[in-house]
């Protein structure tokens, strides 16, 4: 971050800016009327744009956007960092690693590695006022790959994301029947008989609604089976809704985080008091909160947690730095860094809470309804295979409790012994029922629309289950579109609608591989392989360039100069040591683990009514290692133009040229020059009211237009404005 110069004062009165213009003008009669019109210039130039121009960042481009209040800018991150994972991911996390115990490995983890680096997200974002793309050049222009990465990302995830909005839009669609469409298997009629579809006999309606009415999923990822069209429509339907929002920038996006962002906790908050007076729901919340110590010491657990606490915060997709990037010098970024960590944190406590109160019901009616077949099982065998001294006098077999059924079963099992088995009667256990795992897609659109069938009025709360669904999710890909648009706006001076619409048209037409019969398998392609390694790789390299390639200690004065106060030392050796070793021990710990585990994914056999573990293709091994290949490509490929002095030098059409830690002012015509405004801010009018459209170029070879930078009083390297025939450099520390 740049911090100014000591030998240039930032609070100048406006005496002392129009003594400073006399100095640099010549004393001609015919330059009186244009000082006059720089000084009224001068006089109504904000202090944001003073401290542009100070330094070195770029000072010709448009006004920039600012969110309409801090409100809206917190909910803006809050929506992009709570988003489905908090619903689907950490629950099943929870559940799998120790319930209760869990927490502790997110929350240290959480405050090692979140709030560090989304501190530092949002500081390099709101200081530089810049996309990721920007940011990363500006820190420095070897390591401006990352801006790339973090953009090629965030395309691979839109795509796919955006598909399951599309499927929540479809689940929301139906759930205006009474009853549910999923609640009971589809019959079948031939000329003798009436029969329920087998696929649904075998599954269950919640399964068969899922894989054969919704995806129509084929057997095999080499199956394509051509495109679903319901899904298509969906799919068009999502993407047209991110279009509309994000057509204006946050102009538009920023009034619909009012809706997109609270709703979620208003459908969470009134699932959560349905849910404790649901019978059995009692059980789910004591089965979570009841900790696994045993479990929690294991290496596994805590890399699951920090993977976990990396996307929950949406860390490396450059969303965060786009978002912030729209901020005020002086905010307190700080402050909302913590804020924003902690109440995505309490969301998915909320959210298992939740989760774990349905899934209690759902498992409690689970466990009553297999009592109640074996006990019809008993009952039959009575007198033959079972004789009556075996049941207990005091059981009413009319009506028998789990507790009663498991004495019941005991006995038989006991006095019987070997012919038991042959009774083929279930143990119908709660625990076994509650210790089902359930994560993703099988949560959301099977064991959860499941457990609403059972709920009194269950239309109303599908209704309302599956809208915060599309909700959590347009959040998130708000944040991700933004880190795509954002950067490239700020680079190549594109019209922001034109890019807005024509991403959402080539993320639409991409997107269509996910809607094909095969296209599940495709989302789980996709969301296995290309974010997990690359933005682990992104958000390493982008902690080593700010921590030692720019330096923690510069880094902290220009944290003061924005903040107005020193940050705690305890960000300095997180930033510093801790959190780059943890990074790169996670970052070691997928890599190996993608190395040793053959990829496969979860494949429906329809004639078996259930899921079988595939192995990929050849042509799909291929894609899972070109997805990540690809998006980290950017890196290596920016660094070594950087090392041999490549270009691409459009400086000339009115980009930014960057060198480590500064922007070198576009290159101006002969006129542009002579205008006394430029002496002032570096603009001239008619550059403020139209700038001109170019591309951005990046480079730490030294530029043909400006002179080379000198050293200021403090030695850092500082930012030429024209004076005639000489420059004065502003220092820059960034």
């Amino acid at each position: 971050m740049p911090k100014n110069s000591k030998s240039v004062k930032r609070e100048l009165d406006d005496d002392d800016v129009t003594e400073s213009v006399k100095e640099l003008l010549p004393n001609e009669d015919a330059r009186d009327d244009s000082f006059k019109k720089s000084s009224l210039i001068a006089d109504a130039v904000s202090v944001d744009k003073r401290r542009d121009a100070e330094e070195g960042l770029d000072v010709a481009e448009e006004e920039r956007p600012a969110w309409g209040s801090k409100l809206q800018y917190i909910l803006a991150q809050v929506g992009f960092s709570v988003g489905l994972g908090n619903v689907w991911r950490f629950p099943y996390l929870c559940q799998k690693n120790g319930g209760g115990a869990y927490l502790v490995p997110y929350f240290i983890l959480l405050v090692t590695i979140g709030i560090p680096l989304f501190f530092l997200e949002l500081s390099v974002g709101q200081r530089i006022r810049r996309g990721s793309i920007g940011v990363w050049n500006y820190i420095s222009p070897h390591l401006g790959g990352l801006g790339f990465a973090s953009c090629m990302v965030c395309l691979f995830v839109g795509l796919y994301y955006n598909v399951i909005i599309g499927w929540s839009l479809f689940y929301f669609s139906q759930s205006f029947q009474q009853p549910l469409p999923w609640d009971e298997c589809p019959l079948l009629k031939n000329k003798t008989s009436t029969y329920v579809v087998p696929e649904c006999e075998k599954s269950s309606a919640t399964t068969y609604f899922w894989y054969r009415r919704t995806l129509d999923i084929s057997d095999s990822i080499s199956e394509s089976g051509g495109l679903n069209w319901r899904m298509t429509l969906c799919l068009v339907a999502a993407w047209t809704i991110v279009c509309l929002a994000m057509i204006k920038g946050i102009q538009s996006s920023g009034k619909v985080m009012y809706f997109s962002s609270l709703f979620p906790y208003v459908v969470l908050i009134c699932f959560l008091v349905r849910g404790l007076l649901l019978q059995g729901s009692v059980d789910g919340i004591i089965h979570m909160i009841t900790p696994k110590v045993e479990i929690m010491l294991e290496p596994k657990v805590w890399r699951e947690a920090a993977t976990q606490v990396f996307f929950a915060l949406g860390l490396g997709f450059g969303g965060v730095i786009a978002f912030s990037s729209y901020n005020k010098r002086d905010n307190n970024c700080h402050f909302d860094a913590v804020l924003v960590s902690f109440i995505n944190f309490f969301t998915s406590v909320l959210a298992t809470l939740v989760v774990f109160a349905v899934l209690g019901f759902k498992a409690n009616f689970m466990n009553n309804k297999c009592v109640q077949l074996n006990t019809r099982k008993i009952v039959g065998y009575l007198g033959n295979e079972i004789s009556h001294d075996l049941i207990p006098h005091h059981i009413n077999l009319s009506h028998v409790s789990p507790e009663d059924y498991k004495k019941m079963t005991d006995i038989i099992s006991g006095v019987m012994e070997s012919d038991y088995p042959r009774l083929a009667l279930d143990k119908c256990d709660i625990k076994d029922e509650m210790n089902k795992a359930v994560q993703g897609t099988g949560l959301a659109f099977i064991a959860f629309t499941e457990a609403m069938t059972h709920f009194p009025a269950s239309p109303f709360w599908s209704v309302m289950f599956f809208l915060m669904l599309v909700n959590l999710g347009l959040g998130s890909m708000f944040g991700t579109i933004e880190g795509i648009i954002t950067p490239l706006v700020d680079t190549f001076k594109l019209r922001k609608e034109i890019l807005t619409l024509g991403c959402c048209l080539i993320s639409l037409s991409f997107g269509l591989i996910f809607v094909q019969r095969s296209g599940n398998y495709f989302v789980s392609m996709f969301d296995d392989y290309s974010a997990t390694l690359p933005l682990l790789i992104v958000v390493f390299l982008e902690n080593v360039a700010v921590a030692w390639v720019y330096g923690t200690d510069k880094f902290f004065e220009d944290l003061k100069d924005m903040l107005g106060f020193a940050p705690s030392r305890y960000y300095y050796y997180m930033w510093k040591y801790v959190t780059p070793l943890l990074l790169l021990g996670l970052l070691t710990a997928s890599a190996i683990q993608l190395a040793l585990t053959p990829p496969t994914y979860s494949a429906w056999i329809q004639d078996l009514a259930q899921e079988q573990s595939l192995s990929y293709p050849p042509w799909g091994l291929a894609v899972c290692i070109s997805l990540v290949l690809i998006a980290v490509l950017p890196v290596p490929v920016v660094l070594i133009l950087r090392c041999f002095g490549i270009t691409m030098d459009n400086t000339a059409s009115g980009g930014p040229a960057y060198q480590k830690g500064r922007v070198l002012n576009e290159s101006r015509s002969k006129e542009e020059e002579d205008d006394d405004a430029s002496l002032i801010q570096g603009r001239t009018p008619s550059e403020a009211a139209s700038p001109v459209p170019g591309s951005s170029v990046y480079d730490n070879h030294g530029m043909p237009g400006p002179s080379p930078a000198e050293p200021t009083s403090n030695g850092h390297l500082g930012v030429s404005r024209r004076t005639g025939d000489e420059r004065d450099m502003p220092e820059s520390g960034l």
